[in-house]
């Protein structure tokens, strides 16, 4: 047994544990919607991938996050700057489960980036930017999900929408706090996609899956390319999305996923 996959087996186990947890904290009795996916055009891939909605985000909680990109939004903790969050920390899971970044179940702290406060010695608060708006959101939106691969850490989401399609398939964009591969190289852009240096740093990422009518598909990943606003769905996707490299291909949906 290779080591990455004696670790992958243990983060499943960890999983199953947290599971119960998971649910309990965001008053669901299980996932919504339950996926696994392979990774492709990063620099971990292949690697195992399964996704988890514990439930669908709030037309409120779409509209908030919407208003935080456009800037109409005040940002969290009444009008404080504009950039990313001040370091955060946590406990560990209960059961020896894997811990998850950015979700309620903790992460290793990390410094923000764009000054949270009113600056230091009376300087001038960073300038709001739709990237920096949007994380404060979604740093204090609730988790409705999570993402786990090979790590040790899954990734909380802070977002979920499925958006149902003519043909029978569906549509399915979310949104995690924190960065794809922030700790790691597993998900620094290759291949097709290590072409593409034009994506934006952000300090989270959108993902956009598009399933048939069979629950199969591929999906793509703002690590590289931009998000925009889908004004028809009223929330956020991935800007020019047919023209960027997949990264998460064979999704599929799990036996006994809603």
């Amino acid at each position: 047994m290779s080591g990455r996959t004696g670790i992958f087996g243990l983060v499943l186990a960890g999983i199953g544990i947290a599971a119960a947890a998971m649910a309990a904290d965001t008053g669901t009795g299980g996932p919504v919607l339950s996926l696994t996916a392979t990774t492709e055009n990063v620099t971990g891939a292949p690697d195992a991938v399964r996704i988890e909605v514990l439930r669908w985000s709030t037309d409120a909680e779409r509209d908030q996050l919407l208003a935080a990109w456009n800037l109409t939004a005040t940002p969290p903790g009444g009008g404080r700057g504009a950039g990313g969050r001040g370091a955060r920390a946590g406990g560990p899971v209960a059961g020896g489960a894997p811990a998850v970044e950015g979700g309620n179940t903790t992460a290793p702290a990390r410094a923000g980036r764009g000054g949270r406060g009113g600056g230091r010695g009376g300087e001038a608060p960073a300038p709001r930017t739709p990237e920096g708006s949007l994380e404060a959101a979604l740093a204090a939106a609730p988790t409705v999900g999570y993402l786990w691969s090979s790590e040790v850490a899954g990734y909380a989401l802070r977002s979920a929408v499925r958006l149902p399609e003519a043909n029978g398939g569906e549509r399915i964009l979310a949104i995690t706090e924190r960065r794809l591969g922030a700790w790691n190289d597993l998900w620094k852009p290759s291949g097709a996609a290590a072409g593409n240096g034009a994506a934006p740093d952000y300090e989270f990422s959108v993902i956009e899956l598009h399933l048939n009518s069979k629950g199969e598909g591929e999906g793509k990943v703002s690590l590289t390319g931009k998000i925009a606003v889908d004004r028809a769905a009223k929330t956020l996707a991935l800007e020019n999305y047919e023209a960027l490299p997949v990264v998460l291909k064979n999704v599929k949906r799990r036996v006994g996923g809603k």
